[in-house]
């Protein structure tokens, strides 16, 4: 029988790949941050664990949400000596597999000024930039090659350390999520905490930034399917979960409040943390392997409907 180890498993996309891994089949062990996980702290497992798993999915990190990003700068040195750590174990006890849950904030935020609509692909991450000297031009200004805030400093960081872990024969998979999301997401992020002030049928209903800022939504079941999808296809190249549909936090808010029922007044806030103006990524590598199943309408409407009363 096949074994993992899923690590951050307290946190949103480590629980739900620990479900859907037991699904499968799989045993499954866990560890998580500050050991939140049924006692087990990651540092513990990097230091002292010896069993060889089948796959490895590193999903621990602290604090990868936009208030953190952009406010709590020190989260970065943990976050890169906790996959520091885990590499390092993972060149020791040499797992079949490591899935390496990457961002898309590892981008380019002068490619997501949103002057010209683009679709990230996977090779506009520097060093391995594609874009054209025409698109930077065009750009002008926001032409920015660095990545969004320490957090996508933090993830080309372990990036680099799993080129290496791979240039050491260990098998690495690097997936890139964009704005993942369902139902039972926490208040940190967007998606959870327009879905809470909807139950709560909150009016005026904030929205930070100036609400025209775009993501990329993609439902959390299709974060964890093409993941593993990733894997089971053996691709070694850095691959976006992603849609390639663009929407605005104010459509994704009349979204969350028409499937509510309700129709509030929208209260941007321009002087809380926003983020870049249009982070949309390119699904080709992906859709190659697997391609989402969940419409944003529809996990919209199943997060609103589970979390009501019955």
């Amino acid at each position: 029988m096949k074994r993992a180890l899923v690590t951050g498993s307290a946190g949103f996309v480590g629980r739900h790949m620990e479900a859907e891994l037991l699904r499968r089949g799989w045993v499954v062990d866990v560890c998580d941050i500050d050991d939140r996980a049924g006692g087990i702290d990651a540092h513990d497992v990097f230091r002292v664990h010896t069993l060889r798993y089948d796959l490895v999915v590193h999903c621990a990190a602290r604090s990868p949400h936009r208030a953190a990003i952009d406010l709590q700068p020190g989260i970065m040195p943990y976050n890169v000596a906790l996959d520091a750590a885990m590499f390092s174990w993972a060149l020791r006890t040499r797992p079949y597999r490591v899935l390496y849950l990457s961002s898309s904030a590892a981008y380019p935020v002068g490619l997501q000024a949103g002057i010209v609509p683009y679709r990230l692909h996977e090779d506009d991450v520097v060093p391995d930039l594609r874009v054209t000297a025409d698109l930077l031009d065009a750009l002008g200004d926001a032409g920015k090659l660095a990545p969004d805030g320490t957090y996508g400093w933090t993830k080309l960081a372990g990036e680099r350390m799993a080129a290496a872990a791979a240039a050491a024969d260990l098998a690495v998979h690097v997936v890139r999520p964009f704005s993942g999301y369902g139902t039972d997401q926490g208040t940190d992020w967007p998606f959870g905490a327009f879905v809470d002030r909807a139950r709560h049928r909150e009016d005026p209903f904030t929205i930070w930034g100036s609400g025209h800022q775009v993501r990329d939504w993609i439902h959390i079941d299709d974060v964890v399917a093409g993941a593993l999808a990733v894997v089971d296809a053996d691709e070694r190249r850095p691959v976006n979960l992603c849609t390639g549909r663009g929407t605005s936090m104010i459509e994704l808010a009349t979204m969350v409040c028409n499937a509510a029922g309700y129709t509030p007044v929208f209260e941007p806030r321009p002087e809380a943390p926003a983020g870049v103006a249009y982070r949309v990524g390119d699904p080709s590598r992906l859709n190659e392997i697997y391609r989402p199943r969940v419409a944003l309408e529809q996990g919209v409407t199943r997060a609103i409907l589970e979390g009501l009363p019955a």
